[in-house]
């Protein structure tokens, strides 16, 4: 098993499409898993604290103009460059919508795990997830209302609750499994570990395509449009943020960018208004294609940028 688990970390990305397909083409399968998606984010992060070196985290923490700055480009600049950017397009207006509320999102919960396939810096990520996480409720209300006048209803106290239950119990798991475990154990099985948070994102990538195929059946020409769009806006929020943040050096730039283009649309699709443009919910789940492809895609680029 152990040995299975390695494997499967080293073939990551390709596993990582197959759960974004499979899902997509096996509709039962995304509707029999589709209930287990909290207790999933939970078994992610707490894998994600598993692999959590220490020493890196605590250094830094120990520079916080670095991940704050992250933060705040995250979660204020992002938004009004993607209003900027569709303002003039002349874009569907659930479209439009859609991405401009994308941007306001906190980091995807795998992000740490996704920088770590790639090479890049899963602790300096997972620190500025957590803070995005923890902001998001007071960040996106007002900027999708100042930008597109979208009401995102996210109630502070129901969040924070929720918050705890996907934080705050993962790292008492982890904390009860380092201490039973030892180090001297858990070090050996990093790679074993680490096929463990793909399976899980495999298993997250079928529940969240619930539902897409009766809507991609219905209006393909649309749903082709807005999954060109969404991979537009990853890639295009990775890009821009690792431009921003080039000065911090490579691995921190494109560490900032992956978590950028990463959202986590989870959250927007328990708030979102009843009279919403429905299709603003149809293009958060055609965003799981270019997060869930993004390792793939982007493996071998981040390889050379790192190399020279």
């Amino acid at each position: 098993m152990v040995r299975f688990l390695a494997a499967s970390a080293r073939h990551a990305s390709a596993l990582l499409a197959l759960g974004v397909f499979g899902g997509l083409l096996i509709p039962p399968l995304a509707h029999a898993t589709h209930r287990f998606i909290a207790l999933t984010v939970i078994c992610m992060m707490t894998v994600v604290l598993l692999r959590v070196d220490f020493p890196a985290l605590v250094l830094h923490l120990r520079r916080p103009l670095r991940w704050t700055t992250i933060t705040a480009f995250h979660l204020l600049v992002c938004p009004v460059i993607a209003w900027a950017a569709i303002s003039r397009l002349g874009l569907d207006p659930g479209l439009a919508a859609g991405i401009v509320i994308f941007a306001t999102g906190c980091a995807a919960t795998s992000g740490a795990a996704f920088a770590r396939m790639v090479g890049l810096d899963p602790e300096l990520t997972l620190i500025a997830t957590i803070a995005t996480t923890l902001l998001v409720p007071l960040t996106a209300p007002p900027m999708a209302y100042a930008l597109i006048g979208a009401d995102l209803a996210i109630g502070v106290p129901e969040f924070m609750a929720r918050l705890a239950l996907v934080v705050g119990l993962p790292l008492c798991l982890s904390i009860v499994i380092r201490r039973l475990a030892g180090p001297g154990r858990l070090l050996p099985l990093g790679p074993a570990i680490d096929g463990v948070m793909v399976w899980l994102v495999v298993f997250y990538g079928f529940a969240v395509m619930d539902g897409l195929m009766p809507r991609l059946v219905a209006d393909p020409a649309w749903v082709a449009h807005a999954t060109l769009a969404a991979f537009v806006t990853d890639f295009g929020l990775n890009v821009v943020t690792a431009l921003a943040f080039a000065g911090m050096g490579r691995r921190a730039a494109a560490s900032a960018g992956l978590m950028s283009g990463n959202r986590n649309m989870a959250l927007y699709l328990a708030v979102l208004p009843a009279a919403a443009d429905p299709r603003i919910a149809l293009f958060f789940a055609l965003c799981q294609f270019p997060l869930f492809l993004s390792p793939f895609l982007l493996r071998g680029l981040y390889r050379r940028l790192l190399r020279s």
